[in-house]
């Protein structure tokens, strides 16, 4: 995930340990024990509000509830290991909306690969999905005020991703669309993994 660049108004990041190795959820490296951010997100007054959310089973009961997601998604959303859920959730500003959005990424518990990510917008006290994307390995942040898509390129052949596209998304008002897109083809340094080649071809619609 972006470090310095990521604007996110509150972080609430939900995992499992399901393997071993690796750096992180994306590379399916160990993933983060239950924990909830004490950090609040600034309302319009420079008021802190509270998070939407604060525990793990309120998002896992607002996805199962959710019509736009499908009924694959629903069935493995189960702990991996005692109560923890392979979810990752963050909130902050990404619709323009007064309140904060939330950004759900559901992960595999195997691997850590993310299966699906959600953004919901909240309406008063309902929260509606304005975007979904359930074509695997995905995985969505908050980026100064975008929402970047990373979805990592798999062959049979290979064991590391062998590239990656990464999709910003802005809000129009009513609707997320494709504002840029940036392919990138790795390259195996070694036999040691996956490493980005220096060629970078990014497209803009």
């Amino acid at each position: 995930m972006s470090a310095g660049m990521v604007i996110l108004v509150g972080t609430v990041l939900f995992a499992v340990g399901c393997s071993t190795g690796g750096t992180g959820l994306r590379d399916g490296g160990p993933a983060r024990t239950e924990s909830v951010s004490k950090t609040a997100p600034p309302s319009a007054a420079g008021q802190p509000s509270a998070p939407p959310f604060k525990k793990v089973q309120d998002v896992v009961a607002l996805v199962k509830a959710d019509p736009k997601v499908s009924d694959a998604v629903k069935k493995d959303l189960r702990p991996c290991s005692g109560k923890e859920y392979p979810v990752d959730v963050s909130y902050g500003k990404v619709t323009g909306s007064a309140e904060p959005d939330l950004v759900v990424n559901i992960l595999s518990c195997s691997d850590a690969i993310g299966v699906g990510t959600y953004v919901y917008k909240q309406d008063g006290a309902k929260y509606e999905n304005v975007f979904s994307d359930e074509a695997p390995p995905v995985y969505a942040e908050i980026d100064r005020g975008d929402l970047v898509v990373s979805k990592p390129i798999y062959v049979k052949t290979e064991a590391y991703a062998t590239g990656e596209d990464v999709i910003t998304y802005r809000w129009n008002g009513e609707k997320f669309t494709e504002h840029d897109r940036v392919h990138s083809e790795y390259s195996n340094v070694g036999g040691g993994g996956s490493q980005p080649a220096p060629a970078v071809t990014p497209q803009k619609n």
